[in-house]
């Protein structure tokens, strides 16, 4: 180094660069030590499907690895999650189209298909496994949507809905749910399913609230996951997925009418959601990566495009990152092996 000062020179100018990141990222245990964010298999949430009338197992076909279940291969699989360190799966049922009605009943039904899953994991589970209900119509109605339609105006109910969001939220918490989940976007759900389960003595019974759900096309997959009789669209309760600050007064409003837990669904297109969401929220914040995302990756990997396994493996990661407590993720036993 001269007395004016260090040269130009690539040897001397190197010798100058004082803040050097690349430090930290020298060996896997270096990048290990120092991670922001970390996914654990007890951050995941596992979705399964219990299907009235199959004899064995049915692989979805747009979903690869997922399956509408029997009660024998719900309950082993549910082992199966449990074993890999995943404590709590959400429970959709799949009823048979004759049970369907105009108004979803069968959903609140003590026989109905996703209450007799509910009862045999809880039975089978006890505490151990934390058993999470879906708490919505659009599986059990002959028109697939998430509640009472006015059949004049082709538009759904917001209030008559609210009266069936509370008969199934209390069904289901009869039947051994630990967490129910609306997830229809009726405006008030929340308040009315807590009052409906604190006056029938549920008051241990926690909610986790799909409160910013957003009418999106990453849905696809799940639609034939649960034989959705869907006519239309559902836009004018779902978000319109251009807006953000309408879910931040969502999130908002359920935390006030006593949500345990709120939720951005889907999670990888709206992680500037759930990012803002977390910054305020005193509950905890889950995120959903839904069926088209999942089966984004698996097309990708299946096909040798990308990696399977890290881009799994990243984009639980961006979730959490983002600012998700819990992650729902078809992905969950899988991604569960590899971090235990």
């Amino acid at each position: 180094m001269s007395a004016q000062g260090p040269r130009l020179g690539s040897v001397s100018f190197a010798n100058e660069i004082r803040r050097r990141p690349r430090r930290l990222r020298t060996t896997p245990a270096m990048r290990e030590l120092v991670a922001e964010t970390r996914v654990g298999a007890s951050d995941l949430i596992y979705p399964m499907f219990y299907a009235d009338g199959l004899d064995s197992k049915r692989e979805i076909s747009s979903m690869p690895g997922q399956y509408q279940h029997t009660l024998a291969s719900l309950k082993a699989t549910a082992y199966e999650a449990l074993e890999a360190g995943v404590r709590c799966i959400d429970l959709f049922g799949v009823p048979l189209d004759s049970d369907k009605d105009a108004t979803g009943s069968v959903g609140w039904a003590e026989d109905g298909v996703l209450n007799r899953g509910i009862r045999a994991l809880r039975e089978e589970f006890g505490d151990d496994l934390v058993i999470m209900a879906d708490t919505c119509l659009d599986e059990f109605t002959d028109h697939g949507h998430c509640g009472i339609v006015d059949e004049k105006r082709q538009v759904v109910l917001n209030d008559a809905t609210l009266d069936c969001y509370a008969r199934m939220a209390v069904a289901q918490a009869r039947a051994g749910a630990h967490v129910v989940s609306p997830s229809g976007m009726m405006d008030g759900q929340v308040s009315m399913i807590r009052s409906a389960l604190d006056a029938e003595g549920f008051t241990d019974v926690a909610i986790m609230a799909y409160s910013a759900k957003y009418a999106s096309a990453f849905f696809g997959p799940f639609r034939e996951a649960v034989g959705s009789s869907l006519r239309g669209d559902r836009r004018t309760y779902q978000q319109d997925p251009a807006n953000a600050r309408e879910s931040l007064l969502e999130a908002q409003l359920d935390i006030d009418e006593g949500a345990d837990f709120v939720m951005v669904k889907p999670a990888m297109a709206y992680l500037d959601v759930l990012a803002r969401i977390a910054e305020f929220s005193p509950v905890p914040v889950a995120a959903y990566q839904v069926s088209g995302e999942y089966a984004m990756i698996q097309a990708a990997g299946r096909n040798g495009w990308v990696d399977l396994e890290a881009t799994m493996l990243e984009s639980l990661t961006s979730i959490k990152r983002a600012g998700a407590d819990q992650i729902l993720t078809y992905f969950a036993v899988d991604a569960a092996r590899i971090l235990r």
